[in-house]
């Protein structure tokens, strides 16, 4: 055995303090004219003695947890190092005698942003490489000057860890043996400027739990059962299917309750009550529990608040053998600026627009995405397509896209530039948004895109090659939030009804436009936070009158073109603001709390309104179509009264009438269909189950040939105060 020649004073300090691009070429075995050159960097060891072909062989200390020496072989194809520590011996593989983990491809499909499935690629993957079980690191930070590895596993000092640099693709990688799941990890970051800075993973598939910031390694071992559903799902398009949306905060929904312990209980709830689909507020991993998921540091990783990854997996699995689909909320607009996460990842504006101006959201004090540069891009499209096909969601609502679209979003004059044409567009984010579209869509068959989208942007739900006269091809969302019709109907009921009169277009606006894009009607935890009150907090009147309002308007909301998403706790009209911290007050469905119906039969109603929606293709077969829908009264605004007819595809209607004044209007004429001579009511939100006043129409009502509302037949039903009715021919 030989000594080995010296490091270059250069080459050796690059090494030392995690600057070096290759510190493969340094380290592990290499052949020399005299053997074999092996050299290992392990700080704090006494000793290192290298075991090979049948030899032991001790290497030589060379200072700063450096060992070296030239060994007589020709070759080394296998070794195992055995290094002393004060606490004892360890034998272990050599992470520097591996070949890189990434192949060709992937490094070209990251360079060019095409990466489709990046998270299998990038992050911490435990596998069986060259024979030997590990795990492969690999993190895209392309200026960074060097990058180290640390974790539970060596102290939290990343000395001995550095990682390769894989060429251009701005990829560094390394291979451990010996770490499995469970590792908590970090990357050390070297910035251009030599400093340090320690980095969460952004591809990490787990994490701590917050306050704490590591990623963890892990891997799935769920086994779905989910296979007849996803095997349906894509049947029939959403916007041709009923579409009735719970929308649910996991952690507050019932506080304290695990992924597993929700899966016992969400879908069963859900499954009661008749919504069709659940959607989550987001659930990957944020640092602050009171963004409520909107400020993502973790955008691979479901929070670990409520469990892991493969514990969602159960829960999405549990929801869907109920039948019910998974929403999830999406946020591509914006992530904080924690120092340990994604802001100027690798000492530069990174996963961010290198202007601070452009880069800094006006709203929220977080950063946007730089959606020209195609490593974030694909950093993005490819975490919409790992939600739908790891964990199986079936749509994605995706926050806050007015804020994409527009480079003066909140932004006064002078705070921000106008694209290559002068506009206010932002290009890139057009392009992004219809790329992660199209590739949603094209690779997972079923899921459907909804836009959180508060502006009049033109083509929202239509498809990415079809151009409009914006001059730009659609964005290729499936379903819109309407936010119009929401703040509109809102305002409307807002008022006394004897001031209604003088805003009875706010209730009918909607339907100037509602064929424009494919419409979700929300009212979302936006509706019922920060002073704004519960659904049944904004209606006027005495208690009665407020339940009253609030079943009238879930009747008119249910029947009204769109899909229906409703936010929990307002199924039961809850009167308080929803809180974070304690979630609905579900106390108010206790029968010890009141022996009324007050909130029970609100809940009733909800379940009656899915059930006969569900049944109904009029309500939902058509929602896009002109066809499926014709005012009846429109223009009762003296009344407050507003009716309207719903057809299916075969011309089958549901006639809804809502009264919206707190008093009984008999033998109140409604213009119908000649050809339909009786008709009979399917639904009263003012049944006494309800809570209401009980004024029904229990016998069916015929049809007389008395001309009415531009029709050649009329029927005569009594409309109860503050109430919507459905009515079916039959």
């Amino acid at each position: 055995m030989h000594p080995a020649p010296p490091l270059d004073p250069a080459e050796r300090e690059r090494l030392l303090s995690g600057a070096h691009h290759d510190p493969h070429a340094l380290l592990g075995a290499h052949p020399v004219p005299e053997g074999v050159l092996l050299r290992t960097l392990r700080p704090y060891a006494q000793s290192v003695t290298v075991l090979a072909a049948g030899m032991r062989a001790v290497l030589r200390a060379e200072g700063d947890g450096l060992f070296a020496a030239v060994l007589p072989l020709r070759e080394v194809s296998d070794y195992r190092l055995l290094v002393a520590y004060g606490e004892g011996d360890l034998e272990l593989h050599d992470p520097y005698r591996f070949l890189p983990t990434l192949g060709e491809l992937d490094l070209h499909l990251i360079r060019e942003g095409r990466h489709e499935q990046l998270w299998r690629a990038l992050g911490a993957h435990p596998m069986v490489h060259q024979g030997v079980t590990g795990t492969r690191f690999a993190v895209w930070a392309p200026n960074a000057r060097g990058v180290r590895l640390a974790g539970d596993f060596n102290h939290w000092d990343g000395t001995g860890f550095p990682l390769r640099s894989l060429g251009s693709s701005g990829v560094w990688e390394l291979f451990v043996p010996g770490v499995g799941e469970g590792a908590l990890y970090k990357f050390e970051i070297v910035r251009p400027d030599g400093t340090h800075s320690l980095r969460a993973d952004p591809m990490a598939r787990r994490t701590e739990r917050p306050p704490a910031t590591a990623s963890v390694v892990c891997a799935s071992h769920h086994h779905w059962h989910d296979e007849t559903w996803m095997a349906q799902r894509a049947r029939r398009p959403a916007h041709e299917s009923p579409f009735s949306v719970y929308e649910v905060h996991l952690p507050s929904w019932r506080p304290g309750l695990t992924y597993r312990q929700l899966a016992e209980q969400l879908p069963a709830y859900v499954k009661d009550l008749g919504f069709t689909h659940v959607e989550f507020m987001p659930v990957a991993e944020h640092p602050f529990g009171g963004s409520w998921g909107y400020q993502v540091t973790g955008f691979y990783a479901p929070t670990a608040r409520l469990g892991g990854p493969d514990d969602f997996r159960h829960l999405v699995d549990a929801l869907h053998q109920a039948g019910i689909g998974v929403l999830l909320d999406w946020v591509p607009a914006h992530f904080p600026r924690d120092a340990w996460a994604l802001a100027e990842f690798d000492g530069a504006p990174l996963y961010e627009p290198a202007d601070p101006l452009r880069a800094a959201h006006p709203d929220w004090g977080t950063l946007e995405f730089d959606y020209g540069r195609a490593e974030v891009r694909n950093f993005l499209v490819a975490n919409a397509v790992y939600w739908c096909e790891e964990f199986h969601i079936d749509g994605l609502r995706v926050d806050a896209v007015a804020s994409m679209l527009y480079l003066d979003y909140s932004r006064e004059p002078g705070q921000w530039t106008p694209n290559a044409h002068g506009g206010r567009e932002n290009l890139d984010a057009v392009s992004f948004l219809q790329e992660m579209n199209a590739t949603v869509y094209r690779r997972c068959p079923g899921v459907v895109t909804i836009a959180e989208e508060s502006t009049a942007w033109d083509g929202v739900t239509r498809a990415t090659h079809h151009v409009g006269p914006s001059g730009f091809g659609g964005l290729g969302f499936g379903l819109k939030w309407n936010m119009g019709w929401m703040h509109d109907s809102l305002s409307y009921l807002s008022h006394e009804p004897v001031h209604r009169k003088h805003h009875h277009h706010e209730m009918t606006f909607s339907m100037v436009y509602a064929y424009s894009e494919n419409y979700v009607l929300p009212i979302s935890h936006d509706e019922v936070v920060h002073g704004k009150g519960a659904l049944v907090s904004k209606m006027p009147g005495d208690w009665w009158q407020r339940r009253a309002n609030h079943r009238a308007y879930l009747g008119f909301m249910w029947a009204h073109p769109g899909k229906q998403l409703l936010f929990m706790g307002q199924e039961f009209a809850q009167g308080a603001e929803w809180s974070e911290a304690h979630g609905p007050d579900w106390w108010l469905l206790d029968p010890s709390y009141s022996a009324e119906p007050d909130h029970r039969g609100v809940r009733d109603l909800v379940r009656a309104l899915n059930r006969v929606y569900a049944a109904t293709p009029a309500l939902w077969q058509r929602d896009t179509s002109p066809e499926g829908f014709s005012w009846v009264e429109g223009e009762g605004a003296e009344d407050n009264v507003l009716a309207f007819l719903r057809y299916d595809a075969e011309g089958s209607p549901l006639l809804a009438v809502s009264n919206f004044s707190p008093v009984v209007r008999h033998e109140y004429r409604i213009g119908v269909p000649d050809a339909f001579p009786v008709w009979r009511e399917v639904l009263n939100t003012d049944e006494p189950a309800y809570g209401g006043s009980g004024v029904a129409n229990p016998d069916p009502l015929k049809a007389e040939p008395v001309g009415w509302h531009g029709r050649p037949a009329s029927i005569l039903p009594v409309l109860p105060p503050l109430a919507t009715i459905w009515l079916r021919p039959g």
